[in-house]
């Protein structure tokens, strides 16, 4: 009986250690993938789209007035309308937004979702002859000219777009951590496809889309905690790529402590873990039927988050100084390097002489711990809108 369980234990931690690699193998894939250039985005054009700016915004009432401030002020040489869709906003913060300009609309529902806000808006605003739909995050900054940049895009063919999020505050060890991981993910999964030409994955935010297409989406978007992820399926699905503009920037807000971190990680998860149940089947006919970017958008749902692949092979390698059985220490230890390695040529150079970064790094293990805790708390994201708290930071352009 001895025997038999130390074999199962053998087959089951070398199963392990293969799962784990082929997580490693596809990050670094495409993390040198993303050290390769993409053509130069183009901002000059002979005629412009009209674009409406979505600001969906549950009960941020200082923040917003800061964004929409800003986002009036951007220069573009077409029409734009800056809209919030107000979910649980004061009245006197409504009132601010629209005698600064804003096309303010208010939602009222009994479990608020993102999805269903940005449905009842588009519906509200479909007649008005826009060309183009944006969403933003409450405490989203565009970059200079990005409306111009994504104006020349569209008139290319593309039907979406997703330009670079970056970080606007770096001002504590934990958000120039959460910046670092931005760019990673960046790197990885935005540019490494981009060049590969991929079809890059959503954020959330700083995504353009045409306006028409985008109203027939989100009808179906339902109750998600992920509604990012969700459009990334059906894009998929409907074999429409998003392009990516990796020189474009719209600025965000990084979380600055762990509790934040857990409680936006906690709702990531879920999303993931809802997606891996919904697409792990139909992702594998798609394969068969030659849609790559299906299969590879329910791939992703299938990898271990990479703060918990780092803690996870951090462990393993460890055992391995006292545990026999398995993959040998070799292995572990070389997954655990290569891992690191990775994810140092996905952060920008930039970062490396940056002694924040070392500072940054002893934050990992809180960071670590956080993940956990929101692989256990997943339950929360189902019952709740867990929005993530957002303050007024200037922007600091590093770019």
């Amino acid at each position: 009986m001895e025997i038999i369980i130390i074999n199962l234990l053998h087959i089951a931690l070398w199963i392990l250690g293969i799962y784990l690699l082929i997580n490693c193998l596809y990050l670094a894939f495409f993390a040198i993938a993303g050290l390769f250039n993409l053509p130069k985005s183009q901002k000059h054009a002979i005629t412009y789209k009209k674009i409406a700016l979505l600001f969906p915004t549950y009960r941020e009432n200082s923040v917003i007035i800061e964004s929409v401030k800003s986002a009036l002020n951007h220069h573009y040489n077409g029409d734009f309308e800056v809209v919030v869709i107000a979910d649980g906003l004061q009245p006197q913060t409504i009132a601010i937004l629209k005698e600064m300009g804003a096309n303010v609309i208010e939602v009222f529902f009994k479990k608020s979702t993102k999805g269903k806000a940005m449905h009842f808006a588009m519906e509200k605003l479909k007649d008005k002859g826009f060309d183009i739909a944006m969403v933003l995050d409450v405490d989203n900054v565009l970059g200079a000219d990005c409306l111009h940049y994504i104006n020349y895009a569209f008139q290319q063919g593309n039907k979406v777009i997703q330009v670079h999020r970056t970080a606007k505050n770096v001002d504590t060890s934990f958000a120039f951590l959460d910046a670092c991981n931005e760019e990673v993910n960046n790197q990885i999964y935005r540019k490494g496809h981009a060049v590969l030409g991929l079809s890059a994955t959503l954020i959330g935010s700083g995504v353009a889309f045409d306006f028409s297409y985008f109203h027939s989406k989100l009808g179906y978007i339902g109750e998600t905690v992920g509604e990012d992820k969700k459009l990334d399926f059906m894009m998929a699905s409907d074999k429409v790529k998003v392009a990516y503009l990796n020189d474009v920037f719209v600025y965000d807000e990084k979380v600055e402590n762990a509790q934040v971190f857990t409680n936006q990680r906690t709702r990531w998860i879920a999303s993931q873990i809802e997606f891996l149940k919904e697409y792990a089947l139909e992702g594998i006919l798609m394969l068969f039927k030659g849609n790559i970017a299906f299969f590879n958008k329910t791939f992703q749902t299938f990898l271990v988050p990479r703060i918990l692949l780092l803690a996870l092979l951090f462990i393993m390698a460890a055992q391995s100084f006292f545990n026999p059985i398995g993959p040998g220490r070799e292995f572990w230890i070389t997954l655990f390097l290569s891992l690191c390695i990775t994810l140092f040529i996905a952060i920008p150079r930039k970062f490396y002489v940056d002694k924040r970064l070392y500072l940054a790094i002893l934050q990992i293990p809180r960071a670590m711990i956080g993940m956990v805790i929101a692989l256990f708390s997943i339950g929360k994201a189902k019952k709740s809108f867990m929005v993530t708290p957002h303050h007024n930071k200037p922007v600091k352009d590093n770019h």
